[in-house]
């Protein structure tokens, strides 16, 4: 997995003006030579485009619809802290704390950091506390124990008749903006994006891929793109485009529902004191109340429908939170699929939530890579991942800068023109 591995080092600078030029800038230089196509246009892909592009690689990417059409418009936008994952995964729930403070850094405009309460409704809630603080503190969360007075006055909105809460740095995501913030930085730095293009095939040959195959729905006509490395970012249809370069892929769709309603009932994202499950978080979302999630596997992610009974039961569970939520007018439900890694016959919740890097070189398929699992909170990271694999696979020593870099803002994505698209 590419995410376990070390950065490349940095190159040092050239000691005086006239010294032979460092092994960096040679490779910055030959950088631009290579081309890789990703496919998928959620926001891992976005942040894979851009990291990639900050290092210098000529990069394109493919999303067969528009952007940010899968899942990543249909998650309901927590940014983890890593608590609701502390208990089970401590390296999950410390990687998603430090991304925490890098987005807050990098991207604050698509940032609300309004604090998240974990609140004990019973008394196993309460026996499991002192487990979650203590997961927490490990894993280098802030948290902080309130009673329910004290809770109350941070939250008005949350269940009075709470035991008490936990206080910790969860926050929203602008599901939308933030993705918009890496597509516009890495458009501004030369890559290419073209929805509605279709990968209907990814082409090998001695081991190795060559390039794409992509179907143009705006002109009706097949291209073949040559490309020296493929990233796969399709999400939960992941599997099927390593199908097409004949490869077996082992990822799960696991699809969630959410139910939204009118009225910001709660300012903090409120959660249940218990092990993760079915309809125990509240997002607020500008002038909305998001419950989620509950979740079950398919086969196919484009073939999914919101179940009516997901819908009662979240609700039911929210109103536990915020009773508010027994009188609030409903807004939408929706499904969105999470590509878990690895494959199971369960429900999929005993899947690991961490994401992994896979090449695929031992699957006589040299030069794709493949990325499975995550959530929004670590998108940088796992563009950080993907690039470090390419980087160690075309034998290039740059080091990326992404957690120091202020993204653009979202709206230079619509202000800066298209790039033309161009052979490539």
């Amino acid at each position: 997995m590419g995410r376990d591995a070390p950065a490349a080092p940095r190159m040092a600078a050239p000691a005086a003006a006239h010294a032979a030029p460092a092994v960096g800038d040679a490779d910055r230089r030959r950088a631009r030579d290579i081309h890789v196509a990703i496919v998928g246009g959620g926001g891992t892909g976005a942040a894979i485009l851009h990291d990639l592009t900050q290092r210098g690689l000529r990069c394109t990417l493919f999303e067969r619809g528009e952007l940010t059409s899968g899942t990543t418009g249909r998650h309901h936008g927590q940014l983890h802290s890593g608590a609701r994952y502390a208990v089970g995964d401590t390296d999950i729930a410390r990687e998603c704390m430090e991304e925490v403070t890098i987005l807050r850094r990098i991207a604050a405009e698509s940032i609300e950091m309004n604090y998240g309460l974990f609140i004990a409704l019973d008394d196993d809630d309460v026996d499991y506390t002192a487990a979650f603080e203590r997961a927490c503190s490990e894993s280098g969360i802030p948290n902080r124990r309130l009673s329910t007075t004290d809770a109350l006055r941070h939250e008005p909105g949350m269940n009075p008749n709470a035991r008490h809460a936990v206080m910790v740095p969860d926050g929203t995501i602008d599901a939308y903006r933030l993705p918009l913030q890496f597509l516009a930085t890495a458009r501004a730095g030369g890559a290419t994006i073209r929805t509605f293009c279709e990968v209907t095939g990814i082409d090998s040959s001695d081991g190795r891929v060559s390039g794409l195959t992509v179907r143009d729905y705006r002109s009706g006509r097949d291209e073949r793109i040559a490309a020296d490395v493929v990233i796969n970012a399709a999400g939960p249809w992941a599997g099927s485009v390593a199908a097409l370069a004949g490869v077996g892929l082992p990822i799960t769709p696991a699809p969630g529902t959410m139910v939204a309603v009118k009225g910001r009932l709660c300012n903090m994202v409120v959660s249940h004191l218990h092990p993760p499950g079915d309809g125990d978080i509240i997002v607020p979302q500008r002038n909305l109340s998001i419950v989620g999630s509950t979740q079950w596997k398919v086969d196919d992610p484009d073939a999914i429908r919101t179940p009516p009974d997901d819908i009662l039961r979240l609700l039911d569970r929210a109103r536990e939170l915020v009773p508010a939520f027994a009188g609030a007018e409903f807004h939408a439900a929706w499904t969105a699929v999470r590509p878990l890694s690895g494959r199971t016959d369960a429900g999929g919740r005993e899947l690991s939530r961490n994401f992994q890097v896979i090449a695929h070189a031992s699957d006589g398929a040299a030069g794709l890579f493949s990325v499975t699992g995550g959530k929004a909170t670590v998108l940088r990271a796992m563009g950080e991942a993907v690039a470090d694999d390419v980087c160690r696979f075309t034998s290039l020593a740059i080091a990326g800068r992404t957690a120091d870099t202020p993204l653009l803002a979202h709206r230079e994505f619509f202000r800066r023109q298209e790039r033309v698209h161009e052979p490539v």
